[in-house]
This record gives C-alpha cells, sequence and structure tokens, in this order.
C-alpha cells in the first residue's frame, strides 16, 4: 500500500482541482472571517498547485514528447495501427515542429496554469483571504520554488517568456516578454531567497513538495546549463549547490539496483529527492501516465493482464540501443524485448499488419520513421507496470534523484578540468549496474573525455549515412548520462548541452538548423499579446 502521506496528498490535489457548486453565497465571508488554517490544512491548499507538473510532464504531448521525441533516444514511427497523426511525431522526429503543434501550444498552456496556481494561492495567503498565522513565511517560500520550476520548464523550452508573479491583475493585463537571461537570472533569485525557509526535513511529510534538498536539485539544474540559458558558464555554482545534498546528511544514497527506484510502491526510495506521486486510485485522468499503453503492442495485455489493450507506438532508436554494454543492468532491466509471453507464459504473436500470428519478438531495427511493424524497435520499461494495471501506472515519477545530483556535479568538474574527480563519481553511478563484471564500472579520467560511441548518421530504409559520435567533445559522458537516464524525460536537455542536438543526423533525422534548440511562442499566444516576439527562426 502506498504510504498515507502520499494518500492525503494525491486526495487533496482531486479535491481542490475538482468543482463543486455552493448553494450558500455566504461561504467567502466564513473563510475570510472564521477560518482558521491548521498544518494540515494549509498543505492541503498549498497541494492544488503541485497538480500541473504530472499535468505538464506526462500530459499527452506535453514537456515528454519534447524532450524524448525530438532526441536520439526515443521515436514514434507510423504503426499498422496509426500513429501518424497529422504528422506531428515525424515534425518532432526531423525537427520540423511548428509554432501551431499541439506540443508546443500544451506544454505553454499546462505550464503557465501551474504558475497561474501557485499566483493564487500565494497571492490569497499575501491578501489574508486565507488567514495565516504560523507557517506562512515557509508556505509561501515552497510555493515561489514551486512557482520557479514551472519557469524552469519554459525557459528549457521557449527561453524569452513572460515572467508573471501577480494574480490580481487587471482586466485586459498582457504580460511583457523576458529574455531567457532574464528568466534563468529570475528562477535562480526565487530559490535563492527562499532556500533558507524550506523544511531541511527529508521525510513522509515532506515527499513531494519542494524542500530545502529539492530546491538545491533545481538550482543545480538551472547552474548545470547556464550557459545553453544565459552564454555563461556557472560549473562551479553547480558542484555547490550538488555538494549541499551530497553533505546534507539526510540520507540521500544510490538504490543498490537501479530498477528499485522505478518499482510500482518506489515512494520509499532513499534516491528520490523530489517525486511525482501518482497513485491509480487518485490520478485517474486517462493519459495520467500512460507509457505503458503508448509503447506495448495489443498482444502484450497478455503479459501483465492490463485492464485495457495497449496502443503501441514509441520505442528505442536502434543507434542508441547500440551504444549499451550487453552485460549493463541497465541495457536488460530498462528496455522491453525479444520474445513476448503472456503471463502464463505462453509465446505471444502479432496481432496486425505484415506480421500478424507470427511471433511478438521485440527486434533492435525499425526500417523508418514512415515505416514500421509489430516487432519493430525494443519498448521502454523502465518504470515497473505491475499486473492488473489501469491505463495510469501507480509508479511515482523520480523528477530529482541522487544519481542526477551525482552525475551533475561529475560533468561540472569534467568540464572544469577535474575530469579525474569526475571518473570517481560516474564509476560510483555505474556499479550497481555491473555487479557480475565489477571491473566494468570503472571510469577512468582518460574515459571521460573520448568521443561518444553513438554511431551518428542517418539509418532507415531510405538513407544509410556514417557520421560517428568521436568528434563530441565530451561524448563518453553524454553516454553515461543516456545510459543512466534514459526514458526520464531530459534528452533533448543533455544534448543541447553537449552540442548534438542540432548538428548530427540519427535514425530518419537530419539536422534543421540551431534555432531548433528551442520551441517556438505559439501562435495562439502572440495573436493573443501583442508584447510577444516569435524565437528566431519561426
Amino acid at each position: 500500500m502506498k504510504h498515507t502521506a502520499k494518500k492525503i496528498l494525491l486526495a487533496t490535489f482531486i479535491i481542490l482541482c475538482s468543482c463543486t457548486k455552493l448553494k450558500d453565497d455566504s461561504y467567502n465571508q466564513i473563510i475570510a472571517g472564521q477560518f482558521e488554517p491548521t498544518a494540515q490544512d494549509l498543505a492541503s491548499l498549498v497541494g492544488a498547485a503541485y497538480v500541473n507538473w504530472r499535468i505538464v510532464l506526462n500530459g499527452w504531448n506535453g514537456y515528454a514528447r519534447i524532450q524524448e521525441a525530438t532526441s536520439d533516444e526515443a521515436v514514434v514511427p507510423a504503426r499498422p495501427n496509426g500513429w501518424v497523426d497529422g504528422g506531428i511525431y515525424r515534425r518532432l522526429h526531423e525537427h520540423k515542429w511548428t509554432s501551431d503543434d499541439d506540443v508546443t501550444i500544451n506544454t505553454w498552456g499546462r505550464t503557465y496554469a501551474g504558475i497561474t496556481n501557485c499566483n493564487r494561492v500565494i497571492y490569497q495567503l499575501e491578501s489574508g483571504a486565507i488567514p495565516v498565522t504560523s507557517g506562512k513565511e515557509e508556505t509561501l517560500a515552497e510555493l515561489k520554488v514551486l512557482r520557479a520550476s514551472y519557469y524552469y520548464v519554459l525557459c528549457d523550452v521557449y527561453g524569452n517568456v513572460p515572467v508573471v508573479t501577480d494574480f490580481n491583475v487587471p482586466d485586459g493585463f498582457l504580460p511583457e516578454q523576458r529574455t531567457r537571461k532574464e528568466v534563468y537570472d529570475f528562477i535562480i533569485k526565487e530559490i535563492k531567497d527562499n532556500i533558507s525557509l524550506l523544511s531541511d526535513k527529508n521525510d513522509k511529510s515532506t515527499y513531494g513538495k519542494f524542500n530545502k534538498w529539492a530546491a538545491y536539485a533545481l538550482l543545480a539544474k538551472m547552474y548545470l546549463n547556464a550557459e545553453v540559458y544565459t552564454g555563461t558558464a556557472a560549473w562551479s555554482d553547480c558542484i555547490t549547490a550538488c555538494d549541499a545534498i551530497i553533505n546534507s546528511g539526510k540520507g540521500f544514497i544510490l538504490e543498490p539496483i537501479q530498477r528499485n527506484l522505478f518499482v510500482t510502491e518506489n515512494e520509499n526510495s532513499k534516491e528520490i529527492i523530489f517525486a511525482l506521486p501518482f497513485d491509480e486510485t487518485y490520478v485517474t485522468d486517462w493519459n495520467a501516465f500512460d507509457i505503458h499503453m503508448q509503447t506495448l503492442q495489443p498482444a502484450s495485455q497478455a503479459t501483465y493482464n492490463l485492464k485495457s489493450t495497449p496502443w503501441g507506438g514509441i520505442c528505442a532508436i536502434p543507434q542508441f540501443i547500440n551504444t549499451f554494454d550487453p552485460d549493463d543492468a541497465r541495457y536488460r532491466d530498462n528496455w522491453i524485448k525479444g520474445q513476448q509471453y503472456s503471463a502464463a507464459g505462453e509465446p505471444l504473436n502479432c496481432t496486425m499488419g505484415a506480421y500478424t500470428g507470427k511471433p511478438l519478438a521485440f527486434v533492435n531495427e525499425v526500417p523508418g520513421i514512415d515505416l514500421s511493424e509489430e516487432i519493430h524497435g525494443f519498448r521502454l520499461g523502465k518504470f515497473e507496470i505491475k499486473q492488473n494495471a489501469n491505463v495510469q501506472l501507480s509508479n511515482d515519477w523520480p523528477l530529482f534523484r541522487y544519481a542526477d545530483i551525482l552525475m551533475m556535479k561529475a560533468e561540472s568538474l569534467l568540464r572544469d578540468g577535474k575530469a579525474a574527480a569526475a571518473a570517481d563519481l560516474v564509476t560510483e553511478v555505474r556499479r550497481r549496474n555491473f555487479t557480475d563484471h565489477p571491473e566494468k564500472a570503472i571510469v577512468t579520467a582518460a574515459d571521460l573525455v573520448k568521443g561518444s560511441v553513438y554511431n551518428y548518421g542517418l539509418r532507415n530504409h531510405l538513407n544509410q549515412t556514417i557520421e560517428g559520435g568521436d568528434n563530441v567533445q565530451y561524448g563518453r559522458f553524454l553516454d553515461e548520462l543516456g545510459w543512466e537516464f534514459n526514458q526520464e524525460d531530459r534528452r533533448r536537455q543533455d544534448m543541447i548541452r553537449f552540442k548534438v542536438f542540432t548538428k548530427k543526423a540519427w535514425f530518419s533525422h537530419s539536422p534543421n538548423g540551431d534555432y531548433r534548440t528551442l520551441f517556438p511562442i505559439p501562435r495562439i499566444e502572440i495573436n493573443k499579446n501583442g508584447n510577444l516576439k516569435q524565437n528566431t527562426g519561426y
């Protein structure tokens, strides 16, 4: 069973996001004049502002698509049962998305909805509409850092966006656009101004919330990408933020086995720093967390006794899979491959397309973005798919975890000329994945300054080119990030930092302009707000 704190948090999210008609028109007076919220009430009021994060991340065609389907890791090819959807997945893969695509529009709207929720509760607290005497400053600090985390998404995806901190704005208010650096500076200031007021606990009371350590993780993430966001690197600042967590004494450790971090009941993992809680009992919206439905084929329903038939779709790009050492536990545990069987052990067959009636055996081959069959491509299996799962999984999503802190510090050390110290940290992360071959876990300074083992170039039924990855600076480190964090909705960001995203070809993708490191401002937003200027290139 999920622990009680998580149930309360999720139930609160649902209650506060529901609409209820109130017959008595004096409720506003009762709230203002008589309601004295307890600590639990206050946590519940804040809870609504967190809901949007799971929608931003896993809502259909949102932030997850931007990070994964545009990268060299995963692809959504045309399948016998569809997955063309007006060409959106192909446009993402080929870096030809537009300001009218739903991915562009959804991520903007969902993220600003989170910001509006934060601004609303901040206004209610600061104005006295919700009378709070105890814990007010701490709650405001938490909300402001949560709001900064939403701006982190906007800074990463769009760059030049409005920064809105007021809820009570006049009719017709149109916010001014900020530069990416101004957005970055705002986020850094918000975190630093409020971090000392956040809880330093790491227990059930802070699970799924921005405590001090989650704030440091967000701060480290901003500093890690500072050169991309502002043109000026901040490696030493990133190391300092990571060290705050490493030296916190709050019990953060690496899971002895990586897959334990992604099981259904993962809320007690000591590797998690900040998670988005999911539970099928409370989070029931259709696409809340349905990656298993998007990656498995229909016959796979029998493997897990799923309550609904999977839809097929997203899979790994074969070139990415080919970078793995076969002895790496992450190769074994993160991907669904080979002949598929029912829960009773019976071999499954394909149910559609050219392979109908033939064995459903996932192979590390995909003809192209425009063509695939049921067998093509290893499927995403990092998050445990429990027996009798609904369309919504119940695994919590570890947005920030301890391995990421170690790797952010390692990358900063490497780029700061301290390759040997970086290698020690990378080795620490690798050890749990090579228990049968411990010698393979060891990484040296010389290894980390090598290029990538990714064999870049076009690889589809129409084109075959050879580019390789030897010329990617610190490419081996990019490989390490791919092996450790695959399927965690971050690959695009890492590729941009290593200057690969707009420079290399892979699968059916050819470079399509450096401006593609940013997404366009949605056309509908520009039409509504004359203060917005479109990003360069769009």
